[in-house]
This record gives structure tokens, C-alpha cells and sequence, in this order.
């Protein structure tokens, strides 16, 4: 049921969007050289790799690693892109990848191909045999701003507590959180538990 609902509602919103998704991409190629879209590895259900798609927010030649991981982020982001990113616009072209199976709307949000130590941890938690999300639970608890234990210990509370009450809960805390233009956190929302 839940795989239905995902397509379902990602083609009724890529419908909606488009008139969205055509003033993003001109806004892109008018600034910087480069691709509209950026594609990434990351990694899905039952830790298979796939190609994730976002809007390009930075500039081409970037490293390829986690933001926070990045010694100055903001000399790389472009000016669209510091905007793409506050509403979280940037990741809306997921939508293909919840449409393609890769992704669902609400899981853990899908690990970079080279983050081992996230990957491991999920392993070990049998976190990843749930399809990663475009949103999920640790993103509306802090985001990149949580260690990477509290992360997983987030993304293991949603795998072993899944409803659709949670999702619809998830879905809210994330519109929140874009609308205030606070794309990387709403606090105080979850709960822990023990690894």
C-alpha cells in the first residue's frame, strides 16, 4: 500500500510542479555552467547503490562528500542553489527516484555511497531492508546538525515503529520545516532509543 501511495502522489506532484521545476532549471543554467541536475551515488534498500537526483546547488567540481564534511560548504553553493537548499527545492527531481522504486517519500534518508560508517551501522541494524525516504525521521530531528549514533539511533526507531500515522506526522514536521525556510531541522520531535 504504501509503495502505491508513493507513485501515486509523486506523479500527481512532478503534474503540479512542473511550471516549478521549469523556473528552478532556467534559474540554474542562467547563473552557472553545469547540469541542471546533479546525480549522486547513494545507497538503497538492502544496501544496493543507485543514482539520486537533486537540483544543482553548488558548483560543478565540488567534492563529493557529505556537506558537513565539506571545510567551507558556502564558497561551493551557488546563489540559487543557498535558496534551493533553505526550502529544501533542491531535492524535489527525487521524486523520479520514488516514481523508479528506488526511494519512498518517508525512510531514512538514503546514505552517500561513501559513507562506510553509516552504512555499517545501518547494516548492523537492519536498517537498511527499509527503502530510503525523501524525507524520514532523523531529517526532521537535526538533520546534518545530530551525530552520526543519533542518527541511526533515529532512523532505527522510525524502522521499528512504521505507520502511516508516523509518516503523516513526518510529512508535517517536514512542510513545517520548509515553509519556515528551516530546510536542515525542526528540533525536540523524535525520541531516542538504545543502540
Amino acid at each position: 500500500m504504501k509503495r502505491f501511495i508513493d507513485i501515486i502522489s509523486s506523479l500527481i506532484a512532478l503534474i503540479l510542479l512542473l511550471p516549478l521545476f521549469t523556473i528552478i532549471s532556467t534559474c540554474i543554467k542562467l547563473e552557472s555552467k553545469g547540469p541542471i541536475f546533479f546525480s549522486q551515488r547513494r545507497v538503497g534498500i538492502n544496501d544496493r547503490e543507485f543514482t539520486m537526483y537533486k537540483f544543482r546547488s553548488m558548483l560543478v567540481g565540488t567534492p563529493e562528500v557529505a556537506t558537513d564534511k565539506l571545510t567551507n560548504s558556502q564558497m561551493y553553493i551557488t546563489r540559487i542553489g543557498h535558496v534551493l537548499r533553505k526550502y529544501s527545492l533542491d531535492e524535489l527531481p527525487q521524486l523520479i527516484n520514488i516514481i523508479n522504486g528506488d526511494m519512498s517519500i518517508i525512510g531514512p534518508r538514503p546514505a552517500l555511497f561513501n559513507q562506510y560508517d553509516l552504512r555499517e551501522l545501518r547494516n548492523k541494524h537492519r536498517i537498511s531492508r527499509v527503502r530510503p525516504g525523501l524525507s524520514g525521521w532523523a531529517q526532521v530531528n537535526g538533520r546534518d546538525e545530530i551525530s552520526l549514533e543519533e542518527k541511526v539511533k533515529l532512523d532505527l526507531y522510525y524502522v521499528e515503529h512504521q505507520s502511516t500515522l508516523l509518516d503523516l506526522r513526518i510529512i508535517i514536521l517536514t512542510l513545517l520545516s520548509i515553509i519556515s525556510g528551516d530546510g536542515n531541522k525542526v528540533r525536540n520531535a523524535g525520541k531516542s532509543v538504545s543502540l
